[in-house]
């Protein structure tokens, strides 16, 4: 497969120059070792273990040593959640060795990643977050149309054979069910695949915890570690609301978002685009693609919604370096904002409201709104930042 340029590489080149460890996380599959290769070409040696490898887990069994002789290289770890002792050895190793780029961790589930080095590097490691293809990423080699419909995983995006394409989905979300909830205790993975399948077909809806443990035979405490447990595999977005003092009564529950679009066109069967657009999921499908896109360009963000009990709502508010900016994401080739929607504007008063919407080319709509493309948003946005 071609390799195409992820955005975070010059953050992470700037991490290994500045901090003794840089930590790349990100979802399983979603290019972290690719790019790290690429990356390596770094103007020093370097060693890659692949901690999957039971050839490179043995290399660490004496670990101190290992790494003692291997001082002067980069040392770049795979899948390092799988051996967490390594963090203690690698706080003591760089602190004796002073400077910084000396190791490169690879981690696709936060919960013990962050924990552990957050306990043991303080300090010392920097972390830059890989996600699945970001649109302005593959932009000039596919559509909104098969972006939408395969996702953004390489293996997913990149293949040209939609049957495989399809295949690979069900086979990772197979992998993550039958392997990799594994990791944990306490999982099921028919509860996980049942769980998954119902936020499939109510993507970017206010969850009630309850309601949803009745319908799985399972507490509403369970059901919330089974989300906690998806956030931190990268699997699923949690929005929160929106908090103002505008007086008005506002939906305080928090929406759920299944990150990438193909896996939720795989969980729910559906093979191409003219069966994604008939569906009801179609809406929330770009909504996802927008709010994970946000997040992957602009991680330091605060992303909320917006939504009182008598329907006023705006679907993103995007907060960052002082300015609040209103986001709607309309499916629609040619999209309109509702009376709810302006009512929320006038709740809010966002510097600016954008309506994005999977068109050719952006236009103005009036005074302070806008029509834009996926791509046109990010600039504009990044233009707002600038001038704040």
């Amino acid at each position: 497969m071609k390799y195409l340029k992820r955005l975070i590489t010059t953050e992470v080149e700037n991490g290994l120059k500045n901090s003794p460890v840089t930590a790349v996380i990100g979802p399983r599959q979603c290019g972290k070792s690719t790019l790290t290769r690429h990356l390596l070409t770094y103007n020093r040696p370097f060693l890659y273990l692949d901690l999957e490898k039971p050839s490179d887990l043995r290399k660490l069994e004496e670990p101190e040593w290992f790494f003692i002789s291997q001082k002067e290289k980069l040392i770049c770890i795979d899948e390092v959640q799988r051996k967490p002792d390594l963090f203690p050895l690698i706080r003591s190793m760089v602190d004796d060795w002073g400077e910084n780029g000396h190791f490169l961790v690879l981690g696709s589930a936060s919960r013990d990643l962050l924990r552990q080095s957050s306990e043991s590097l303080a300090g010392r490691i920097t972390y830059k977050q890989l996600t699945p293809f970001l649109w302005e990423e593959v932009n000039d080699h596919v559509s909104y149309e098969h972006y939408l419909t395969v996702g953004g995983f390489p293996r997913s995006l990149l293949q040209k054979i939609p049957e495989v394409s399809y295949q690979w989905r069900e086979d990772f979300i197979a992998t993550f069910l039958e392997r990799d909830l594994l990791q944990w205790s306490g999982f099921s993975p028919q509860t996980m695949r049942r769980l998954w399948l119902m936020l499939a077909h109510n993507n970017g809806q206010t969850v009630n915890l309850s309601t949803i443990g009745g319908s799985l035979g399972i507490s509403h405490t369970t059901v919330r570690n089974y989300l906690d447990l998806l956030q931190e595999t990268f699997m699923v977005h949690i929005l929160p609301p929106f908090i103002s003092n505008t007086g008005k009564r506002l939906i305080k529950t928090p929406k759920v978002y299944i990150t990438d679009t193909g896996i939720i066109s795989a969980l729910l069967g559906l093979y191409d685009f003219n069966q994604l657009a008939g569906h009801p999921v179609f809406g929330s499908l770009w909504e996802s693609t927008v709010i994970t896109n946000l997040k992957g360009i602009f991680p330091r963000a605060e992303l909320s919604f917006y939504r009182t009990s008598n329907g006023t709502e705006i679907d993103i508010l995007f907060q960052l370096s002082g300015s609040l900016l209103a986001i709607e994401c309309k499916a629609s080739a040619a999209p309109t904002l509702s009376r709810g929607n302006y009512s929320a504007i006038e709740d809010i008063a966002p510097l600016h409201t954008f309506i994005v919407a999977p068109i050719s080319q952006s236009y103005p709509l009036k005074q302070g709104f806008s029509v834009v493309t996926l791509t046109d948003l990010f600039k504009e946005i990044r233009e707002y930042i600038k001038s704040t």
